[in-house]
């Protein structure tokens, strides 16, 4: 190590980071994968730094055992299971890994889009059922020319949507808490609004109290039964009952969902439908993304114990 490096400390990992990333790590932190409360009052008062995922977070328990925490690496840009709030308190220092999968992000709700448009999953399973070799051909699906998308939340990923969306010569509009004067897309203060004039609903919010449960039973109304609803924002964001029986009884097209309420384990109610696209809360889920991503965390742990700014600060 040279004298600008940091001592190694403890750190106490949250959930899982690709190997390379570990490996890394490993050369700078000793590495303590969480198991439970009563092995972590072991370590506890040693611990100063966390690594962790925005799915998971930092539970209000494991934040509070750790009397000497310093900073909390995030991988990945959601802070929504953070308490925020005490790591201000605290002077606990947040990062996040912004703007890296904002490209991947935005592919994905295109992809779901696509997916669930061109009828890639009934398609699919009608070739290999062998009914194309009998001479039969499948339903025609829909085109996304000129159809209208509207995205609810337009900071970076929802920005990317938009490209990738006109690419495709779609005409899109915004719904977010201020118009975004570089752009010169329609900028439209009501969500109930845009929805009522979208073909296809991307949500790409944040999950903060303001925006939970934002996707309701009169939202997805005027969505209408042509509209679609993509979602790679949070699962939160979205009634999920609401969106259940919108999807059962037709009031919408369907859905493509990445992210889901009680993450892994779903509402199996969703595995019952055919008008839905899912992943697993895989949109950031590139080899390239996911290694850009752990070194930007090894970086802001690394600056933080030399003593330098952080790449990438929350809070």
């Amino acid at each position: 190590m040279t004298e600008n490096t940091p001592t190694k400390q403890p750190l106490l990992l949250l959930e899982p980071l690709p190997e390379p990333t570990l490996e890394i790590l490993g050369q700078y932190f000793t590495i303590h994968p969480f198991s439970d409360m009563e092995a972590l009052k072991v370590i506890a008062p040693s611990i100063r730094a966390i690594a962790t995922g925005g799915s998971y977070g930092v539970r209000p328990d494991v934040m509070a055992a750790l009397p000497n925490l310093e900073i909390i690496a995030v991988n990945g840009v959601g802070l929504d299971k953070i308490d925020l709030t005490e790591a201000k308190r605290r002077n606990i220092r947040v990062t996040v890994t912004t703007d890296i999968s904002t490209n991947d992000v935005a592919d994905m709700a295109m992809l779901l889009l696509l997916a669930l448009k061109r009828n890639l999953r009934s398609n699919e399973q009608f070739l290999t059922e062998g009914q194309w070799a009998t001479g039969k051909l499948p339903p025609l699906a829909h085109s996304l020319n000129g159809r209208k998308l509207g995205i609810a939340g337009f900071g970076r990923i929802g920005q990317a949507v938009a490209r990738r969306a006109q690419a495709s010569d779609m005409e899109v509009a915004y719904f977010n808490p201020r118009p975004r004067t570089e752009s010169p897309l329609r900028f439209e203060p009501d969500l109930l609004k845009l929805a009522s004039w979208a073909d296809v609903l991307v949500i790409t919010l944040p999950a903060t109290p303001a925006t939970k449960h934002i996707i309701n039973n009169d939202v997805l109304t005027a969505l209408g039964k042509e509209g679609a609803l993509i979602n790679t924002a949070r699962g939160s964001v979205i009634d999920e009952d609401a969106l259940l029986d919108a999807l059962k009884n037709k009031k919408i097209a369907g859905a493509g969902l990445d992210v889901f309420q009680n993450e892994p384990t779903i509402n199996p109610a969703f595995f019952a439908l055919e008008n839905v696209v899912l992943q697993p809360h895989q949109a950031s889920a590139t080899v390239e993304t996911r290694l850009a991503m752990g070194q930007n965390i090894i970086d802001n742990l690394l600056a933080h114990f030399s003593g330098k700014p952080l790449l990438t600060p929350a809070c």
